[in-house]
């Protein structure tokens, strides 16, 4: 029998997948005073096949850029140490690993900023209160402050520098995040982004400081280093667009002067956290754009996982709360094995084995 179109090999760049199920980027917040801890080593080998790509979670790249309890950074020295143990245990098992750097810009409060300042972002305009994707908690915002056009240079550099301490780290590359309603996505997005500056208005001026950000990290590092991940349908943190098709088309084809390893896009049947809504938006537009390895993520299982590869759709499928409850993920797709349920309540618990490192594999169950 021909393997399931997921288990195929896949060339990325000058990765050799050895098959097409990605672990997606997934806030743990086990990383206390924004260090990662070393239960992780533990928790991201477990989910490391040889040939299999893996996202790391979302990394703060200074200071300024957290909006929740400890989640980890890679803006210091210590940081970047805590990083390498975990990093060689994926690379022990023949996996290919690339960490996530982030902003959250207006998605935090004062409690999170150095000197309980203002969190920055493209606007002045506060969010609402949300509820988290536990379904439990409460996120809770301070008005942001709106960074000045020329204070927009320093963050670039804070993540061309992250980038960087990224690969000190042994990182294979980086996803900067462009998705979910955080830094990158405030000035993408025309319902956050009121900026009269070169960065606001227009399409072009909209998607200016993103494009900044790919162009330095790609001179830091290497185009063959670099992925994105964009979520132009989505609305997370009242961050949508009056026209998502032509964000995400312009992204897609703006990228390709920067010759960037993948493009990681969120589906339109995402809009909200965790519910998967019927919608007559498709990626394929920005899929047939992009010329590089195209990653789809957003409520997929296994078939449609499947169908998204057999249709050349995508090239890769990224697989988040399904990957946390199941660390042997591509082993049960082959087998078409049952799955192990996740538990929403355990998914940002500070406890370093409690829905984190104890959920079971297929040998230990069957």
């Amino acid at each position: 029998m021909a393997p399931a179109p997921l288990l195929t090999p896949y060339k990325m760049g000058a990765f050799d997948l050895s098959h097409r199920v990605v672990l997606a980027p997934l806030t743990r917040q086990r990383s206390f005073n924004n260090i990662p801890q070393p239960p992780a080593i533990l928790y991201y080998s477990q989910r490391t096949s040889k040939g299999g790509l893996l996202i790391a979670e979302a990394t703060g790249i200074s200071d300024t850029a957290q909006g929740y309890a400890s989640t980890p950074g890679i803006w210091s020295k210590e940081q970047v140490e805590a990083w390498k143990p975990i990093v060689d245990a994926v690379h022990e098992k023949g996996g290919i690993f690339f960490c996530q750097i982030w902003h959250v810009g207006r998605v935090s409060n004062y409690d999170f900023q150095p000197n309980g300042q203002a969190p920055i972002s493209s606007t002045d305009k506060p969010i609402k209160p949300v509820v988290r994707a536990n379904g439990i908690d409460v996120s809770t915002f301070s008005p942001p402050r709106r960074l000045a056009t020329e204070e927009i240079a320093d963050v670039v550099n804070d993540f061309r520098l992250a980038a960087r301490n990224a690969i000190e780290a042994g990182f294979d590359g980086v996803e900067i995040h462009g998705a979910h309603g955080y830094l990158i996505d405030q000035f993408l997005k025309d319902q956050v982004n009121d900026r009269i500056d070169k960065y606001g208005g227009s399409l072009e001026n909209r998607c200016r400081f993103a494009l900044e950000v790919v162009e330095a990290v790609v001179a830091e590092i290497g185009a063959g280093k670099v992925g994105i991940r964009l979520s132009p349908f989505a609305a997370y943190s009242e961050a949508g667009d009056s026209n998502p098709e032509a964000l995400g088309l312009y992204m897609a084809n703006s990228l390709n002067k920067y010759g960037i390893l993948y493009c990681h896009m969120v589906e339109p049947r995402m809009i909200t956290v965790g519910e998967k809504t019927e919608t007559p938006h498709s990626l394929l537009p920005m899929r047939r754009a992009f010329k590089g390895t195209f990653i789809v993520a957003g409520g997929y299982d296994r078939e449609d996982g499947n169908r998204a590869i057999a249709t050349g759709y995508a090239d890769l499928v990224a697989y988040g709360r399904v990957f946390l409850a199941n660390p042997d993920l591509p082993r049960r797709f082959e087998l078409d094995a049952p799955l192990n349920n996740y538990n929403r309540e355990t998914f940002y618990i500070p406890d370093p084995v409690v829905g984190y490192t104890d959920y079971p594999f297929l040998d230990s169950t069957s």
